[in-house]
């Protein structure tokens, strides 16, 4: 429990940190992290972020759809092979998280519809307002995303030097 609070907390500190530069953070990667390396568990930790989030920031309708916004890249990660070779994954990890960015303002759309009653051409001009942060998010996501094999090989080396997972 303590290396997952640890992991929610860094996601935490690492979106404080990049504020500064909207939608470029690490918490694509992270996600993709600690999914490839724990699996199902990776849920505590990503979920252990999504609520301290809303502690810091209020619990207000923006946040709704954390809720199931990094469940979404979990479970596409959770989709891929476990035995893929280094060589793919090292293609693979940076395409999908990159895909989640660039995806972001779609997801985030229902949650938005959702609370503020959008109709469907509203939703529309809601996503293509956004669409500009979304490419930056996907842009950013491509480079975060190839840290995903690297520290994934490390963290389970890690793991089994010590004698857990």
């Amino acid at each position: 429990m303590v290396l997952f609070a640890m992991f929610a907390a860094l996601m935490f500190t690492s979106k404080i940190i990049m504020e500064a530069f909207p939608n470029i953070h690490l918490l694509g990667m992270l996600t993709m992290l600690l999914t490839v390396v724990f699996r199902a568990k990776a849920l505590i930790p990503i979920y252990l972020y999504v609520i301290v989030q809303g502690i810091y920031a209020g619990f207000a309708p923006w946040w709704v759809p954390f809720i199931y916004i990094w469940t979404v890249l979990w479970g596409i990660t959770m989709l891929l092979p476990k035995k893929m070779s280094p060589k793919v994954a090292m293609i693979v990890y940076p395409i999908v998280c990159s895909l989640h960015g660039f995806a972001y303002g779609i997801l985030y759309a229902p949650g938005q519809a959702l609370m503020y009653g959008f109709n469907f051409e509203q939703t529309l001009v809601w996503i293509a307002q956004g669409f500009g942060f979304d490419i930056i998010h996907g842009i950013s996501n491509i480079f975060t995303g190839m840290l995903v094999l690297p520290l994934s090989e490390l963290i389970k080396k890690l793991l089994r030097q010590f004698g857990r997972n």
